[in-house]
């Protein structure tokens, strides 16, 4: 009896197909970013997708949680799993937030160090999604993840800097002949660094999960 009951239960291997799935998402949605900041004709479309994959993120996040609370084993501490996914979660949902604005204020065009910090973003998700299914087998894979989580803080570095450098930017440009241009700029840049900083969240988390299982 007790084992029917324990098919009926989450799998732990199932944790990790669901943190696969949503890692693609937020690769999805970094990329569908990137389009937006090409700017062009397209921006709304991008700006769509972004939304919807911010949709399927959400819907998974809750099935990780879900799985979470009805499952006997997980591969690693309950409040490890709920902290990975969230912070993974949050990244997608910042770069809603970044095309949210970009709708409000219907922009089109964005200034190049925009497009950059968009790179950094798709460079960024690519990491996490590369890190997350070497958490399966911990042992074998902490080199890399050492090395994935350096990688992501370089380029929160990057991201830093290229803020900065576009804020000054905004400021010569527009802070006086063009107030309002330059809020909206400031505000663009602000939600990209943090979709940036997001990123860096999630290769913390790895980096605890590790140093608490190996």
């Amino acid at each position: 009896m007790l084992n029917w009951f324990r098919k009926l239960l989450p799998r732990e291997d199932r944790f990790f197909d669901l943190f696969e799935r949503h890692s693609q998402a937020v690769v999805g949605g970094a990329e569908a970013l990137q389009q937006v900041l090409a700017g062009g004709a397209d921006v709304e479309r991008w700006c769509q997708r972004v939304e919807e994959l911010e949709d399927e993120a959400d819907a998974i996040a809750a099935e990780v949680m879900h799985a979470v609370r009805r499952s006997f084993i997980t591969p690693f501490d309950r409040s490890d799993i709920q902290d990975l996914i969230q912070s993974m979660d949050d990244a997608i949902d910042m770069m809603n937030k970044t095309v949210k604005t970009v709708r409000l204020f219907e922009k089109t065009q964005f200034d190049p160090l925009m497009q950059e910090m968009g790179g950094v973003i798709v460079e960024a998700a690519h990491l996490v999604a590369e890190a997350i299914p070497l958490l399966g087998k911990l042992g074998a894979n902490v080199p890399r993840l050492a090395a994935i989580s350096e990688e992501v803080t370089r380029l929160e570095d990057r991201s830093d800097d290229l803020h900065e450098q576009g804020l000054k930017d905004l400021f010569r440009r527009h802070a006086k002949s063009d107030p309002m241009a330059y809020m909206v700029g400031r505000e663009i840049y602000s939600q990209l660094e943090k979709v940036v900083d997001r990123f860096e969240d999630v290769a913390d988390e790895v980096s605890g999960i590790v140093v608490e299982n190996v």
